[in-house]
């Protein structure tokens, strides 16, 4: 098992993870998540693709409690250096 996720890395998750690192972010080895997932009794919901399993980043951070994303100060600067430059935001309808 390896070490905890921290919240910067949770906060920087794609829209699904693995299982493997679900259960990182749970503290539980994959052993153990493997054998919650055959009796469906995962903390979140698991969906298997195939013959893997993705866990939805949105549903393994509500049953982690989380359930807003922080706002850093380097992504606001970021976004004002963004706009400063001219740059709109396109958002298709």
């Amino acid at each position: 098992m390896g070490p905890t996720l921290t919240f910067a890395e949770a906060f920087r998750l794609p829209l699904s993870v693995d299982l493997c690192t679900a259960a990182r972010a749970f503290g539980m080895s994959v052993t153990t998540a493997y054998g919650l997932v055959r009796r469906d009794a995962f903390p979140c919901e698991v969906v298997r693709v195939g013959r893997r399993y993705r866990v939805p980043t949105a549903s393994l951070m509500q049953s982690l409690g989380i359930e807003e994303m922080p706002v850093y100060a380097e992504d606001v600067a970021e976004g004002a250096r963004w706009a400063a430059a001219g740059r709109q935001l396109t958002i298709p309808a």
